[in-house]
C-alpha cells in the first residue's frame, strides 16, 4: 500500500492537482473569511479590487505564460535560458507600463474613481504588480519543466501566508481594507524574495534575452494575450458589467458566492491541463499527430466524466456552499438585491459539465500552433458572453440570467473550438468517451498492478 502511494504522490497529476486544491482551498477560505469580516457593500469594494486586478493580470502575462510553457517544453539547454531570459524582460516591461498607465489615469479621475468603487485597484494593484513579478515568473517556468513539487509550495506557502492573514485579521485585528492590503503585499514580497534567492523566476536571465526569442515569444503571445484576456473577461465581465449597472455593489458581493463555484471547478481543470499542455506541445513540435489526439481524446474524456460528479455535487449540496461561503445571511432571497444565491450556484453547476471540452479544446490549438484560432473561438464567447450579461442585466435585471448566459457562451465556444481543432487534427468526438473511460481503467489496473506485485 505505500508503494501505491508513494506511485501517485509523485505522480506529476496528482503535484499539480494537489497545488491548485490547495491554492484553491486557502483561496476560498479566505474568502469565506472576508465575508464574514466586512459589510456586503465594503466586501463588494474588495470583490472590485481582486477582480480588476486578476483582469490586468492577464495582460502581463497572457504574452508570454503559454508560449513559454510550448517552446520551452521542446528547447535544450542554452535555448531554455534565452526563452527564460525574454519572458522575464517582457514581464518587467508590461508590468511597469501597466503600472504607469494606471496610476496615471488615477491622477487624471481620482474623485471619478472614488465613487465608482474601484478605488483600491487603481491606489495599490500597481504595487502588488510589481511585488508579486517574480513569484509569477516562477510558476510559468515551473510549470513547463513541470516540476509540480516546487509549485506546490510556492503556491501554498503565498496562498497559506494571506489566508492566516486574514484568519488571524477576522479573530483579532478587525483592520479595514485600507490596511489589510498592505499586509497582502508583504506576503508577496516575501514569497517573490524567496523565488529570486532561490534562483527559480528566471529574472536573472534577463540579459541572456535575445531580439529572436523575444519576437518569438511576442509573435506567439500576441494571439494568447487576447484569448487569455478574453477568458479572464469571460470569468470577469459578470462582476463589471453589475458593478456598473442599478444593481450596485451589494449585487456585485452577492453574485460574488456562487461565482466562487467556478473556482472550485477550477481546481482539478488547472490540474489536468497544466500536465495536458506540456505533453500536447511536445508531441506537435515532433510531428506526432496521433499522439496529440489520444492525448486529447484521453484528457479531455477524463475531466468529462470527473465534472458530471463534480457538477452532481454541487447542484445537490448548493445551500451548504452558499452557507459555508458566506453565511446565512446569504442563504434564501437576499432582501437587498432579491436575488438567491442558491439557485445561481445550481445553474453554475450546470454550467461545470462544459467546461472540460471548452478548456480541452482551447489549448489543443495552443499547442498544435493554431493560437489565432483559439483566439477567434475566444473572441466569440466574450461577445456572446458581453451581449448576455447586458440584456440580462438591463432588461430582464436578472442575476441568474447572466449565470444561464455563461451556459450558452460556453456551448459556443465548444462549437468552434471543436471546428477548428477537427481542421487540423481529423478528430472523432466519440472517442473523447471511450477514451475517459480507458484513462480510469489505466489507473485502476496501475494500482491493482502494483498491490497485486507487492503481494
Amino acid at each position: 500500500m505505500k508503494t501505491v502511494l508513494q506511485k501517485i504522490v509523485k505522480e506529476s497529476n496528482f503535484l499539480s492537482l494537489a497545488s491548485n486544491f490547495i491554492n484553491a482551498f486557502f483561496g476560498i477560505a479566505g474568502f469565506a473569511l472576508l465575508t464574514r469580516s466586512y459589510p456586503i457593500d465594503i466586501f463588494g469594494q474588495w470583490v472590485l479590487y481582486v477582480t480588476a486586478g486578476n483582469f490586468m493580470d492577464m495582460f502581463r502575462f497572457g504574452i508570454t505564460n503559454t508560449a513559454v510553457v510550448r517552446y520551452l517544453s521542446g528547447a535544450n539547454a542554452d535555448e531554455r535560458l534565452r526563452l527564460i531570459g525574454s519572458n522575464g524582460l517582457i514581464g518587467l516591461v508590461a508590468t511597469s507600463a501597466i503600472a504607469i498607465l494606471i496610476w496615471l489615469i488615477y491622477l487624471l479621475f481620482k474623485e471619478l474613481i472614488a465613487l465608482s468603487g474601484y478605488e483600491l485597484f487603481f491606489i495599490w494593484y500597481p504595487l502588488l504588480a510589481f511585488f508579486s513579478l517574480p513569484f509569477n515568473t516562477a510558476l510559468v517556468v515551473m510549470q513547463a519543466d513541470q516540476k509540480f513539487g516546487k509549485l506546490l509550495w510556492i503556491r501554498a506557502m503565498n496562498s497559506g501566508g494571506f489566508f492566516l492573514l486574514l484568519l488571524i485579521n477576522y479573530l483579532f485585528l478587525n483592520l479595514s481594507l485600507v490596511q489589510l492590503i498592505p499586509f497582502q503585499l508583504g506576503i508577496n514580497l516575501l514569497t517573490s524574495a524567496i523565488c529570486v534567492f532561490n534562483g527559480w523566476d528566471g529574472l536573472s536571465h534577463i540579459l541572456k534575452a535575445t531580439a529572436r526569442t523575444t519576437r518569438e515569444l511576442l509573435n506567439f503571445g500576441k494571439y494568447t494575450t487576447i484569448t487569455l484576456v478574453g477568458t479572464n473577461l469571460l470569468r470577469s465581465a459578470d462582476t463589471l458589467i453589475i458593478s456598473l449597472s442599478p444593481l450596485g455593489t451589494a449585487a456585485v458581493a452577492l453574485y460574488s458566492i456562487p461565482m466562487k463555484l467556478t473556482e472550485l471547478q477550477q481546481i482539478p481543470l488547472r490540474s489536468f491541463v497544466a500536465t495536458a499542455f506540456p505533453k500536447l506541445s511536445k508531441a506537435s513540435l515532433l510531428g506526432k499527430v496521433d499522439e496529440v489526439k489520444a492525448l486529447f481524446y484521453s484528457y479531455s474524456g477524463a475531466m468529462t466524466y470527473l465534472f458530471i460528479l463534480i457538477s452532481l455535487i454541487a447542484f445537490i449540496f448548493a445551500d451548504f456552499f452558499v452557507l459555508f461561503m458566506g453565511g446565512s445571511q446569504y442563504l434564501g432571497t437576499d432582501p437587498i438585491t432579491g436575488f438567491s444565491a442558491t439557485m445561481i450556484v445550481r445553474i453554475f453547476s450546470i454550467y461545470g459539465l462544459l467546461l472540460p471540452l471548452d478548456r480541452m479544446t482551447g489549448i489543443g490549438l495552443d499547442s498544435v500552433n493554431r493560437p489565432d484560432k483559439n483566439m477567434i473561438k475566444v473572441i466569440f464567447m466574450v461577445t456572446a458572453n458581453i451581449i448576455g450579461d447586458l440584456i440580462a442585466v438591463f432588461i430582464f435585471k436578472s442575476l441568474a440570467v447572466i449565470a444561464i448566459a455563461s451556459i450558452l457562451f460556453t456551448a459556443i465556444g465548444i462549437g468552434v473550438g471543436y471546428y477548428f481543432l477537427d481542421k487540423e487534427l481529423s478528430l472523432n468526438y466519440r472517442h473523447v468517451f471511450s477514451a475517459g473511460l480507458d484513462f480510469y481503467k489505466s489507473m485502476y489496473l496501475k494500482i491493482r498492478n502494483t498491490k497485486f506485485q507487492k503481494g
